[in-house]
């Protein structure tokens, strides 16, 4: 695989991450249409693209899997369900740190040692993101990998808005650089080796679970008072754009 392509969608990710926190117009209630049209962007490919894949990828998973786990059928969608789950876990437990926070101090963040925990669950999220780039890459198609990180790109985006929200200062200090580094550093990563079929379909599902939590815990939050016209515009065109090509 020649690096063109792979270069400037990991350079233009990390971009994201570095400017996200400049475009104000995404901030304040009710939430921006920009947010709710990037969540249904990224939602829709992993509905209309990313699962397909895994149904694909499942007998790769299912072959490699040790005799102990041959009882489980759906291997994939539990690993997917894992990646939901985690980071599930991860916002419930941010959101009750601020909540603590503003208690004891009246510092509306997460405390210190969340925003560490938080934030580096994330860097390896972008790490994952990075790595998949060049393997989307590999697929020996270039539209795949662009329609990856198209899909990418507004989830970014998306994603760093709430970041901003939990971690405040801290996120344009710290945070972003570290996401930008751990996006590059998989990249790296991917470009100078890769990992087994198997393996990968199990990223893949990882991946596709969080995605889709990190945009529903987004979107569904009465207080967000998020735009469902909006949702429903960002995932009917960008799944409308998957299925012609």
């Amino acid at each position: 695989m020649e690096a063109g392509i792979s270069l400037v969608s990991v350079i233009v990710l990390a971009l994201v991450h570095i400017f996200a926190g400049k475009l104000r117009f995404l901030e304040g209630t009710p939430r921006s249409a920009w947010l709710s049209v990037a969540g249904g962007v990224s939602v829709a490919y992993v509905f209309v693209h990313l699962l397909p894949d895994l149904s694909e990828a499942q007998e790769t998973v299912s072959e490699a899997a040790d005799e102990g786990l041959a009882a489980l059928e759906h291997h994939v969608y539990l690993i997917a369900l894992a990646g939901l789950v985690v980071f599930y876990g991860l916002e419930r437990a941010a959101v009750s740190s601020r909540k603590q926070q503003r208690g004891a101090s009246g510092e509306d963040a997460t405390s210190r040692e969340m925003f560490w925990i938080h934030e580096s669950s994330f860097a390896a999220y972008n790490a994952l993101i990075g790595y998949l780039i060049t393997q989307r890459g590999e697929e020996g198609q270039d539209r795949t990998l662009v329609l990856f990180a198209i899909a990418m790109a507004p989830h970014f985006v998306a994603t760093d808005y709430g970041l901003r929200e939990h971690y405040k200062d801290g996120y344009h200090r710290i945070a972003r650089w570290v996401f930008t580094v751990a996006l590059l550093g998989g990249w790296a990563i991917g470009w100078t080796g890769e990992v087994s079929e198997a393996a990968l379909a199990i990223l893949l599902a990882f991946l596709a679970g969080g995605v889709i939590l990190n945009v529903l815990k987004e979107e569904l939050p009465e207080d967000r008072e998020s735009r469902f016209w909006a949702f429903l515009i960002g995932a009917g065109a960008y799944a409308a754009l998957l299925l012609a090509l």
